[in-house]
């Protein structure tokens, strides 16, 4: 498996590209428009075919270049189940698999941060949380159909439950960190460790943090596959 982890600077988005060595077929997770560019010349450079475009969830802080990738590589888009979405190709649900030679996908319903969000755990050894999980964080619920309540569970119940090796690749990190696993995440994430789920609602509750800035172009944008709308 081939397995890299690119990063946006402008958004703190990650954006990860999979694919398998012998068939040199790829997938990329949460790409970003302004890194479009080099995304292609990535996959150019490794000699690869994008077979799908995967997204996390509906994003708020970026646009996505899902459509444009589409358009130049003739690959899939793919969206989470219930993702007010209407231009992908696919819809993907809770224990479906995506397959790229060797390589296993499976999603993981991490609903919380928004009302349709998925995880994805490859090959069973590391998996991408999206804004689900950060490293020593998690994502805002106060928007886009999000819930506190369901977020802990989503973190508790389906992420806090795989092997504590399993490493964590997150959708976004503020603070240059690249990498965690499940255990340190258990055992040191400020916002879930030791915090049962009453307290994680009234901590989540009273973050009074600002909208994202591309906010109000970024969510319309990404239900029409990162096409900005004319105003």
């Amino acid at each position: 498996m081939l397995f890299r982890q690119l990063f946006d600077k402008e958004s703190s988005t990650y954006t990860y590209l999979i694919a398998d060595i012998k068939t040199k077929t790829a997938v990329l997770v949460d790409p970003v428009l302004e890194q479009f560019e080099r995304d292609c010349q990535i996959l150019q450079q490794l000699e690869l075919t994008l077979r799908y475009c995967l997204e996390t969830h509906v994003h708020a802080d970026h646009v996505t270049s899902t459509g444009k990738l589409r358009d130049t590589t003739g690959c899939e888009t793919v969206v989470p189940f219930g993702a007010e979405v209407p231009c992908a190709d696919r819809y993907i649900a809770d224990g479906e698999i995506l397959q790229l030679g060797s390589v296993v996908i499976s999603a993981i319903a991490t609903p919380g941060h928004t009302n349709a969000h998925l995880a994805y755990l490859i090959n069973k050894e590391r998996v991408l949380t999206g804004d689900a999980l950060f490293i020593r964080g998690c994502g805002r619920t106060d928007f886009q159909s999000g819930d506190a309540g369901t977020l802990y569970d989503s973190v508790t119940q389906r992420l806090f439950t795989l092997p504590d090796e399993t490493l964590v690749y997150p959708g976004h990190d503020y603070q240059g960190c690249t990498v965690s696993t499940i255990g340190e995440e258990k055992r040191c994430n400020p916002r879930l460790a030791g915090r049962d789920r009453n307290s994680f609602i009234e901590l989540m509750g009273n973050l009074n943090l600002a909208f994202p800035k591309k906010m109000m172009e970024a969510v319309p944008a990404n239900q029409n596959c990162g096409r900005i709308l004319s105003t």
